[in-house]
């Protein structure tokens, strides 16, 4: 059984980076062909997709926020973690690490509650 658990903190102040990290047990982030995903949804609004590594570590990131968007892995640890430079009250939201194989996604986190104060 695949699980994924987001951590970081739920409190970030604006203009600041936050930071979240996803472990991934039961399964590796490096085998062909997943891709572990970053996701979020703010408060009235749809699911948002952030950015996505690949088994090969390759990254991709949403162009409406590629300039403050990063992401990266610790295969060490079999963990992908989110950047997110210069965060607004807009950048309040749940955020979810989810696994994807042929542009589905079969397994989530439980999400975590991300709040940008003013």
């Amino acid at each position: 059984q695949v699980r994924l658990q987001e951590s970081g903190p739920g409190l970030v102040e604006a203009s600041q980076t936050l930071s979240l990290t996803c472990t991934v047990s039961g399964g590796s982030i490096t085998s062909r062909y997943y891709a572990w995903s970053w996701i979020r949804q703010s408060p009235g609004k749809g699911l948002e997709w952030l950015g996505v590594v690949h088994y090969d570590g390759s990254t991709i990131s949403t162009p409406s926020l590629k300039s403050r968007t990063s992401i990266s892995r610790d295969t060490s640890s079999n963990q992908f973690s989110l950047q997110l430079t210069s965060v607004t009250p807009e950048d309040t939201a749940v955020y979810y690490c989810a696994r994807e194989l042929s542009n589905r996604y079969d397994y989530w986190g439980q999400g975590t509650q991300v709040t940008v104060s003013s």
